[in-house]
């Protein structure tokens, strides 16, 4: 016989399950990494680091599994545009992978040809542009018309485009490339890694220019927290500041994770876990699907309803 004091128990015990916290891990995708393999017979042009040793599809998966990361996206370091197909080639078979950034460059007369070639591969999520190597400059670039032309062809594929790195000025020019390309997904690559300026004035221009790109629907990737100092060991209050900024301009839906980094990974969990659960899962692998548009691969890869 149920009774009232049996009815109140069980509607006790339910709301005490819901109320309680959910402890289980969250999923978390790697935006950014790189492969290399310098053992090549062309070699390669990144790392900068003579003889160094190969990182390859499985030495991704050893260092990023055991820090509970169940997918990456590979983001292109190397400016030759054959590299392209050999990074595809590289991640066909690594389900974990979901995708590559790649590199075109919109400033040649062959961009929109190779664009056509790499960009109906699934796994192909877009490119990387901005200041990343000496002969990039978007601040200039932004200006010809041929460059804008192309990155309106890029629009209309659907891919992401990444500018890095993070400078004042280039922040400035991606606003200028949305305002003639308004339909482009942009992701502001390595946003932390840019200190903020201490000039009240250049800090405005800086901030108004991310809450520009904001609006307009742009992302920003936070990679991991550098230390300052290489010695010193990582104090999470450091990092509060420059996590505060970027969140307040961003807010909870527009930002995405990168990283390998087990004391980083420590500190950006605890930061966005104080936000609540819901924050943290947008932030660790939400986000990024609608960043990149990646499609599950592996069956431990979370996906969208």
């Amino acid at each position: 016989m149920t009774t009232r004091r049996t009815l109140l128990t069980a509607a006790a015990a339910g709301a005490a399950l819901a109320a309680a916290p959910d402890n289980s891990a969250i999923p978390i995708i790697d935006t950014h990494f790189h492969l290399y393999d310098q053992t090549r017979p062309q070699g390669a042009p990144f790392p900068f680091i003579p003889n160094q040793k190969p990182f390859l599809p499985k030495d991704f998966v050893d260092s990023a599994t055991p820090l509970g990361i169940f997918g990456g996206i590979k983001v292109e370091a190397s400016p030759w545009v054959e590299d392209n197909l050999w990074v595809l080639m590289m991640i066909e078979n690594e389900p974990m992978i979901v995708g590559m950034v790649g590199n075109l460059d919109p400033v040649k007369q062959d961009f929109q040809e190779f664009l056509e070639r790499y960009h109906r591969n699934k796994l192909f999520l877009g490119i990387r542009y901005g200041n990343v190597w000496p002969s990039q400059d978007l601040v200039t670039v932004v200006k010809k018309p041929e460059v804008i032309e192309n990155m309106k062809a890029f629009a209309q594929t659907g891919l992401t485009l990444e500018v890095a790195n993070p400078r004042v000025d280039l922040m400035e020019a991606t606003v200028r490339l949305t305002d003639k390309v308004p339909d482009l997904r942009v992701v502001v690559g390595h946003l932390q890694a840019l200190p903020l300026p201490t000039d009240k004035q250049v800090l405005k221009s800086y901030s108004d220019n991310l809450k520009e790109l904001r609006k307009r629907g742009a992302f920003a990737k936070v990679s991991g927290v550098p230390k300052a100092n290489p010695q010193a060991a990582f104090e999470p209050a450091v990092y509060k500041p420059m996590l505060d900024f970027i969140w307040d301009i961003f807010g909870e839906d527009n930002v995405v994770y990168a990283g390998r980094s087990k004391p980083s990974l420590d500190i950006l969990k605890a930061y966005t876990l104080a936000k609540g659960r819901p924050a943290a899962e947008k932030f660790f692998w939400k986000n990024s699907v609608r960043a990149f548009r990646w499609v599950k691969r592996d069956p431990r890869q979370p996906q969208l309803a």
